[in-house]
């Protein structure tokens, strides 16, 4: 069986293009599907006719009023009545035969269920996320981009685009000589340089350099070693985050092989290149940013800036398709001169886009800890994983959207109760996990089983209610893709949880009377299970059995 709520879709706009017929071109886009915000307005509500009223020069109740005949037609013992409303909306009020069949639809779906309809052309997509200097550990901030990137990279995948996630290092440049300078400080005792980097974690790595035989003296080696091994410590952090990174890129990678020198020569050569009170300029102002930008200072030193156009050059040849860069609050203008600079080189643009993560802040006690990776005074990501746990660092730093400022509360996600958002939506799944544990050895069996349309009595509300948010679930991944924006599958899952609730409050599962209701009811309790473990493993989140 295919996904019931793409059924209907198909249905509307099936009767939208009988009643358009050949001598009209379509509508520009496509009819909406949605959940009308009261129940008193039906179960869908489509603007078809609406989008219907230019294309045929009617007015649009006139159209809404055929096109209810036409799809209450198409849909037949599936609809009870199709109401025309407003300017022209329909309200689509459907039978329990529609609710019974999606969840036999849902219930054959196996490890489908919840994937979209398979895209017509599946687009690749290079995520490059958290990409921190390998200065320090990785701080909360970072564990922000690390769920967001690694979330956007699975609704992608489920979603059938496939995505590769990438780590650049940005392991060369003057951050680095000061990170050098100030390990080597504390090698020799001496003072840590102006804006150089402090706190125990400097401590530390310095003796272990110094344990593996590397000295104060060789601050280009200092440099190269100490890079490396926050590297490894930013990358186990992020495993034990659930995060893993297809590649690694180097800056320092960059310029030892030649690609930075080259994409010089070749901006050069495309005649966008200029010298000004000797530094080396490009004209990025003809190409849609708002100045022109330094490429080599004066002195001799490239920027950050040509650097990152030849690694872009290079994810654009590696990727096949979209780039995405998760970047920090702080890089809104850095957006057009980057794809000002590909443009220089005749590349497009246009396949380069951007996520403007805001900031967190970690707030215990009502107080927000302060956050200064040189001075050593931050909050690790590793020491929010030791407190609260990878399941609700991860949610908390998703359920809001990415342009969204994030205060995550330590005190509320410490909490084992329905307030802490993370544990109401993972107790729903333990606890429908308890429910089928108490319905007999064989209940999960016999729900996978259960013959859901042949149950007589109707469903109740809550029962429908809750079908038909297992129903919207890749609708959600779809727009959770589409849009890069995982926190909808926050609150798809707990709306879900909610849903789930409501209906065990109001529908008795284990014992239910009537022929065929407590298998039915324990088909929907598996299905909601599936639906919860499937939005949470799309968010890097457990779905645990017991609670």
């Amino acid at each position: 069986m295919s996904d019931p709520v793409t059924n209907l879709r198909s249905a509307v706009e099936g009767s939208a293009a009988a009643l358009r017929g050949d001598a009209h071109d379509p509508p520009a886009s496509s009819p909406t599907l949605e959940r009308p915000p009261r129940a008193d307005f039906g179960d869908f509500s489509t603007n078809a006719a609406m989008l219907l009223a230019p294309v045929l020069g009617e007015p649009p109740r006139e159209i809404a009023a055929r096109l209810a005949e036409e799809l209450g037609g198409r849909l037949g013992e599936d609809v009870e009545k199709v109401e025309v409303a407003g300017p022209g909306f329909l309200n689509l009020f459907l039978a329990d035969a529609w609710y019974r069949r999606a969840a036999a639809a849902m219930l054959t779906a196996g490890e489908d269920l919840g994937r979209p309809p398979a895209p017509e052309e599946p687009e690749r997509v290079l995520v490059e996320f958290v990409s921190a200097n390998p200065t320090g550990p990785l701080t909360a901030a970072g564990g922000r981009h690390a769920a967001y990137g690694d979330s956007v990279a699975r609704a992608l995948e489920f979603a059938g685009h496939p995505a590769a996630r990438e780590y650049y290092v940005n392991d060369r440049g003057g951050q680095i000589e000061r990170f050098a300078e100030s390990l080597a400080a504390r090698m020799t005792g001496g003072e840590t340089p102006e804006d150089g980097y402090e706190g125990e974690y400097v401590a530390e790595l310095s003796e272990r350099l110094q344990a593996d035989g590397v000295g104060p003296d060789d601050l280009d080696w200092l440099a190269r070693q100490g890079a490396e091994m926050m590297r490894a410590h930013i990358e186990e952090t992020l495993r034990r985050y659930g995060v893993e990174f297809d590649t690694w890129s180097s800056e320092r990678e960059l310029y030892d092989s030649g690609a930075v020198e080259q994409v010089l020569a070749d901006l050069r050569g495309h005649g966008h290149v200029y010298e000004s009170e000797g530094a080396v300029w490009l004209r990025t102002s003809d190409l849609g940013d708002d100045k022109d930008r330094v490429l080599i200072r004066f002195g001799g030193e490239g920027t950050y800036y040509l650097a990152d156009i030849a690694y872009h050059r290079q994810k654009l040849e590696r990727s096949g398709g979209r780039i995405l860069d998760v970047l920090g609050a702080d890089h809104h203008g850095y957006m057009d001169r980057l794809r000002a600079g590909l443009a220089a080189l005749g590349l497009e643009p246009e396949r380069l886009e951007f996520a403007i993560i805001q900031l967190v802040h970690v707030v215990d006690g009502g107080e927000r800890a302060q956050m200064s990776k040189r001075k050593g005074e931050f909050v690790t990501l590793d020491e929010l994983i030791d407190d609260i746990g990878v399941d609700a660092t991860r949610f908390f730093m998703l359920q809001r959207s990415h342009d969204t400022t994030v205060d995550l509360d330590l005190e509320l996600a410490r909490r084992t109760s329905n307030e802490n958002p993370v544990y109401y939506v993972q107790y729903a799944h333990a606890r429908i996990a308890s429910i089928l544990r108490k319905a007999g050895g064989d209940a999960e069996t016999r729900a996978a089983a259960a013959d859901v349309t042949a149950v007589s009595p109707p469903a109740e509300p809550a029962e429908r209610a809750l079908i038909k948010r297992l129903c919207e679930l890749p609708d959600e991944v779809s727009e959770a893709a589409a849009r890069r924006a995982p926190h909808r599958l926050c609150a798809y899952a707990t709306a879900t949880a909610a849903d789930f609730h409501a209906f065990y409050r109001d529908c008795q599962v284990v014992g239910a009377e009537g022929e065929g209701v407590e298998e039915s009811r324990l088909a929907i309790c598996l299905l909601t299970k599936r639906t919860i473990a499937r939005t949470l493993g799309l968010l890097g989140i457990s779905a645990p059995e017991r609670m």
